[in-house]
Formats: C-alpha cells, structure tokens, sequence
C-alpha cells in the first residue's frame, strides 16, 4: 500500500517538476507569488492523482490482489489514498484562498500572469472553478463522516455514492483550469492516463457494474444462530460460483437496499457452489441481520477475494495462528480443507482468543476440527477465564510464521510485544476494514 500511494505522489512529483524547471523564465514574477502558484499546482496535481487512484480501486481490480497482498489491502490503499487527497485539495484550496492575505503582504506586483481565453471556453473555466470548490467541500465532509467511526453506515453508504459525481466535477474542475502548456508535458501525458482511470472508475460505479464478472447467484438453503449474536447462513449458489480458497471472504448482498457487504468465507470448497458465512453483529447493518434474512430468499456473491490463503503457509517454517472471536471464520473454512486429508495439514499451533470459551459456540466446532488433525494443536483462551494471551506464550522462534483475523488492538498488542521480545517474525494480518 505504502509503495503505491508514494510511487504516485512521487511519479507526479517529479513530472510536475520536470515541467517546472524546463519553462521558460519567469525573471518579473515575484518569489512569493510564484511559490503561491506552483505550491497550488503541485497540491492540486496530487489530490486529483491520488482521487482517480480512489476511484480505480473502487472497482476491486482482481489482478492488483497479489501485488498488494488482497483485496482487503486494495480497499486500504483506497482509504488512504482517499485521505492524503482531501488533504492535498484542503492545501490546494487554503492556498487559492490565500491571494488577498499576500496582496496586502507583498503587494500586487509580481504576480504571475494569468491565461486569457474568450467565448465559450472560458465560461467552461469558470464552471470548472465553481464545480471544484463545491467538490472540495463535499469531499471534506464525506472525509470527516468516514472518520466519524459511530456515523451509521447505512447513511454512510448512501452519501458514499455520490462519490463518482463528486470525483468528476474534480475531473472537469481539473481538465478546465490545469496550465495548457502542462499538456505538451509529461505532467499532462501523466494526467491524462490518471483522470482516465478514474472516469472509468466513475463510470463503473455510477452504472452499477462493480464486480459483475466475479457475481454469482443463489439463495439462502439454512440459517443457524449459534449465539445470539452470531448468525450462519448457507447459502447454495449458480454456476457462475468457480470456488474458493480456505481463507478468502466475499461480498454479500441480501438486499439490493443495503448493498454489498464484505464477509469472509466459513466453509471449504465442496465443489457443489454451496458456500456458507458466520456473521457477528458488530454494526448498524448485522445487528438486524437475524430479522431480516429467510431461507429461500435470493442472494448475490461477489468474489472471492483475498489472500489469506492456508495454501501460503510456508510448512518449512513454524505456524502460529491466532484468531480473536469471528476472526475465526477463515481458520475454520482451513481446517475443514483438511478433513478429507488430515495428513496434509501442517504442524501448527491455534490459539483462539474469545470472552468466555465456556459458552463460546466456535469452541465445541474448533475441538471437532482439530481432533482430526494431529498436526494442529488447539490453544484456547478464555478473558473471563484469566487466559489472555501475549507474546510470549506464543513460544516464537526465529523461523516463525504468524497468521492473525481478529480485533486490531490484540493484533498490535502481539506484534509490540514480540518487537519487544526482539522477534520479528513474519506476521500476515487481515486488514478487513472497508470503511
């Protein structure tokens, strides 16, 4: 995610510079003045850039997974790019605001000269102005809602939508206002490849054809409530369901209203396109999950995505997995891969983190698994119990190998507590947050 985001901001950067130290001279122009205007460039350049990376990962490009190392990173990069955006177009428009303060600080003279345009094209201009800086405001507001973690996400989601509208007025406000002489440049070249990734972005999301290749159909052939909070719903599946991976999860849409939702797969491939998720209410949405789905009703499976992938663990190196409560699902949808073949399943150690593992309902289902597997050892730790774990009871070595689904502040607990140990083992992490 890091590699990307920057390799763009440094891609633009330096086509911005190129462009800038190869102009001709601007001797009569002020220092002040033309740092105000190239610092405006610059932020306006980024924000754009980083706004159509946006809206091409929106589309949840299936080849970028192995790069990137999921799906669930793809959405991270989306997020972050997101951010850094509304904070350079933020930068970009304090900077547009900022030209009375320098007036009455340096003075009118110096300042760079302005491009002249007559007609029909500068009233585009002017559009592509206005347009602009009422996207900027609805992007800062959509940025603050994002962060507002307690704003409901169906109400998020809904505002959400507007975001291709939002990143084509950016797109116009971009093309119309942008220097002509950028368009001879390789800013310009690089520009335009960015704005057409992220109008195909747009336009893929305004038409509502997001992940139709990977779309299967079905209905719901049994629901299970294992705990009052937790929900089984099993679902049977078209032949456009190709199979899954132990490990990977799905978007699920049971109501056409809601949308999509991401859930991580609970089951093995039988090959039979039946597929099945636990789902914990946690949220606005599968809070009231459990009153609204039934057995027969129709619904549409995106996927599958990710790399959370059993087939990844590397059997020369120790394997240590943890999952904290539903973080479960993909170890279950593992260890039920290796029911068929329990001598195929490596040496391994399983450490499940829940809140009480004397009513906990994925305990008695780990104990079934496992007692098949010899080469998995089941490890369970009940809080109210007393048996929190940490770092060290995970007896690391040096040639460990950690695959953590849980709770992000138990998985940035383990992973200080073994930094202070000294351990730096590989630790892969599902970053399964799409908002």
């Amino acid at each position: 995610m890091t590699t990307l985001i920057f390799g763009l901001l440094s891609l633009v950067t330096l086509a911005w510079g190129w462009d800038f130290f190869h102009s001709p001279s601007l001797a009569p122009t002020s220092p002040v003045w033309l740092a105000r205007q190239e610092l405006m460039y610059i932020s306006g350049l980024l924000s754009v850039a980083l706004m159509s990376l946006v809206m091409f990962l929106a589309t949840r490009p299936a080849w970028l997974e192995r790069p990137l190392g999921g799906m669930d990173r793809v959405y991270r990069a989306h997020k972050w790019a997101g951010i850094l955006a509304v904070a350079f177009a933020a930068t970009h428009w304090l900077v547009e605001m900022s030209s009375d303060m320098l007036k009455a600080w340096v003075g009118r003279e110096g300042r760079p000269t302005k491009e002249r345009f007559d007609g029909l094209l500068e009233v585009m201009r002017k559009l592509g102005e206005d347009l602009g800086e009422w996207a900027i405001y609805a992007v800062l507001a959509m940025l603050l809602i994002t962060l507002w973690k307690k704003f409901p996400y169906k109400a998020w989601s809904i505002l959400h939508r507007s975001m291709p509208v939002l990143y084509l007025m950016l797109a116009f406000h971009t093309v119309m206002l942008m220097p002509t002489d950028y368009w001879r440049q390789p800013v310009g070249v690089l520009m335009a490849l960015l704005l057409g990734a992220g109008i195909y972005g747009a336009v893929q999301s305004l038409r509502d054809s997001i992940g139709q290749s990977k779309q299967a159909k079905g209905s719901v052939v049994a629901i299970g409530h294992p705990a009052p909070d937790i929900s089984t719903i099993h679902c049977q599946l078209d032949d456009r369901w190709t199979g899954h991976r132990p490990g990977q999860f799905a978007f699920v849409t049971l109501d056409d209203k809601e949308g999509a939702h991401p859930f991580t797969i609970a089951s093995a491939d039988r090959g039979d396109q039946s597929i099945s998720f636990e789902i914990k209410a946690l949220g606005d949405y599968t809070r009231g999950l459990a009153k609204r789905i039934h057995v027969g009703q129709s619904v549409r499976v995106e996927g599958p995505y990710g790399r959370f992938d059993v087939s990844r663990c590397d059997p020369n190196n120790q394997q240590i997995w943890i999952a904290g409560g539903i973080g479960v699902t993909p170890f279950i949808a593992w260890l039920e891969s290796f029911q068929a073949q329990p001598n195929t399943a490596p040496v391994a150690d399983l450490h499940y983190c829940t809140r009480d593992q004397t009513t906990d309902a994925f305990v008695p289902r780990l104990q079934a698994l496992c007692a098949t597997l010899p080469a998995v050892k089941l490890h369970i730790h009940g809080s109210q119990q007393g048996a929190n774990l940490n770092a060290q009871a995970l007896g690391v070595t040096p040639d460990a190998e950690i695959w953590y689904c849980g709770p992000a502040g138990l998985g940035n607990s383990l992973r200080a507590g073994l930094k202070a140990l000294g351990l730096l083992p590989r630790f892969h992490q599902e970053a399964f947050e799409m908002r």
